[in-house]
């Protein structure tokens, strides 16, 4: 049992913690803004924009020392909607990653949109996967166990340097959605 501490109260930290409520896990949900409250959580979940995240870390660092911090974030430039802001070789879990040193950053949720992982479902057809990145093994499995415990599939992409292209295709089915190519309630599905 994991108990996990989800910054952002917005649709995806929503989400988040109605999984984590489906399995035997617990969890507390703060706002972005509220550093006075302290991160109890052995797994932190920074469901915030992007932009948040320096924020987070500049209060926070020290509380997410030792944690499983998962960033969920996708690093998208919001007022053009046609890059990402991290350089093309880098990714925001490296960034905040080399931020939190003592921290076992983890990319995940990235590539799922709210409505999919409060369904359960991709377009009412396929279970929801949860992509997850990371260079700590026992870190991605402890979070895994979280997923799958909610009904969701979650499949192993690798090491930190593969959330570049989670984050990639996090950007494309966001620019698809907002395009209204595919629905809010839709996107990739990983079929095994």
């Amino acid at each position: 049992m994991a108990h996990v501490s989800i910054i952002g109260n917005g649709n995806m930290g929503q989400a988040i913690a109605g999984l984590i409520g489906k399995g035997s896990n617990t969890v507390e949900l703060l706002d972005q803004s509220d550093a006075a409250r302290p991160v109890t959580g052995d797994v932190v979940v920074l469901a915030v924009p992007y932009g948040a995240v320096a924020d987070i870390i500049a209060t926070r660092a020290e509380q997410l020392a030792g944690k499983i911090v998962v960033d969920i974030t996708n690093p998208v430039n919001f007022e053009t909607f046609d890059s990402l802001v991290v350089p093309a070789d880098g990714s925001a879990a490296a960034q905040i990653a080399v931020a939190l040193p003592q921290a076992r950053v983890v990319k995940a949720f990235n590539t799922t949109f709210s409505a999919t992982l409060a369904s359960g479902t991709v377009g009412g057809q396929q279970t929801t996967t949860v992509l997850i990145a990371g260079d700590d093994t026992d870190a991605k499995s402890l979070l895994a166990g979280i997923v799958t415990a909610a009904g969701l599939r979650a499949v192993d992409a690798g090491s930190l340097r593969r959330a570049r292209e989670l984050e990639a295709l996090g950007f494309l089915q966001i620019t698809l959605a907002a395009g209204e190519k595919i629905a809010w309630d839709g996107g990739f599905a990983v079929v095994a």
